[in-house]
C-alpha cells in the first residue's frame, strides 16, 4: 500500500462513511459481500461506513469499483458539484504536504483534478491502477520526480508529463523547497 501518515480529512471521512453505506444499500450488499467483492477486510469495511476508517485512495479505488460507483461520488459531499469538489483527500508528514480533489470531468469512467504540494524530502508512492488509467502531471512550482522502478522523470517547473498510472510509481521531492503540481488521473 501507498505510505500515508494521514488520509482524507474528518469531512471526507464522512462524506464516504455516508455514501458507502447509502450505495451498499442500494445494492442490497452486506458489509461482507462489499469486503469480499472490494479486497478490503470486513473490519475495514464497519470502520469505513462508521467513519472511523482513515484509508488509502487506493482503498477508495477499490471500493468504488465494488459499489459501481466513482471515486469521487464516494467522496464528495451531497451538495458539492463534481467541477468543484474541494476534498483533501491525503496529508503527508510535512504539513504543507496535501492533495486536494478540485474536481472531475467525464470519461470513459471519469476524470480526475488534484492540487497537489509535498514538502521538502517528501514521497507519496502509489500502487497501480486499472489497465488503461492515465495521469498528467503540471508542475507549477519547484521539481518534481517521478519514480518508476528502474525509470525516473524530473518534472521542472512549467513543464508536464503523461504517463500510464497502470504501473507502480512515486511522487519524490528531492529539493529544500516544496513542489507543486496538478495532477489529472484519467479512468
Amino acid at each position: 500500500m501507498h505510505q500515508q501518515v494521514e488520509g482524507p480529512t474528518s469531512t471526507a471521512l464522512a462524506h464516504l462513511a455516508g455514501n458507502v453505506r447509502r450505495r451498499r444499500a442500494e445494492l442490497g450488499l452486506s458489509q461482507a459481500r462489499l469486503a469480499e467483492e472490494s479486497g478490503l477486510s470486513r473490519r475495514t469495511i464497519i470502520s469505513i461506513e462508521a467513519g472511523e476508517a482513515n484509508i488509502g485512495l487506493t482503498a477508495v479505488d477499490r471500493l468504488a469499483l465494488a459499489l459501481d460507483t466513482s471515486f469521487s461520488a464516494l467522496v464528495s459531499g451531497p451538495a458539492a458539484a463534481p467541477t468543484a469538489i474541494g476534498e483533501v483527500m491525503w496529508r503527508g508528514q510535512d504539513s504543507s504536504s496535501t492533495a486536494m480533489l478540485l474536481g472531475v470531468a467525464p470519461a470513459t469512467s471519469e476524470a480526475q483534478l488534484w492540487a497537489w504540494v509535498l514538502g521538502p524530502g517528501e514521497r507519496y508512492t502509489a500502487e497501480p491502477d486499472p489497465a488503461g488509467w492515465h495521469e498528467m502531471l503540471f508542475v507549477t512550482s519547484g521539481r518534481l520526480t517521478v519514480e518508476f522502478g528502474d525509470a525516473t522523470i524530473v518534472i521542472d517547473e512549467g513543464r508536464h508529463a503523461i504517463y500510464s498510472s497502470a504501473q507502480p510509481y512515486a511522487y519524490a521531492n528531492l529539493s529544500d523547497h516544496a513542489v507543486a503540481f496538478t495532477r489529472v488521473v484519467v479512468s
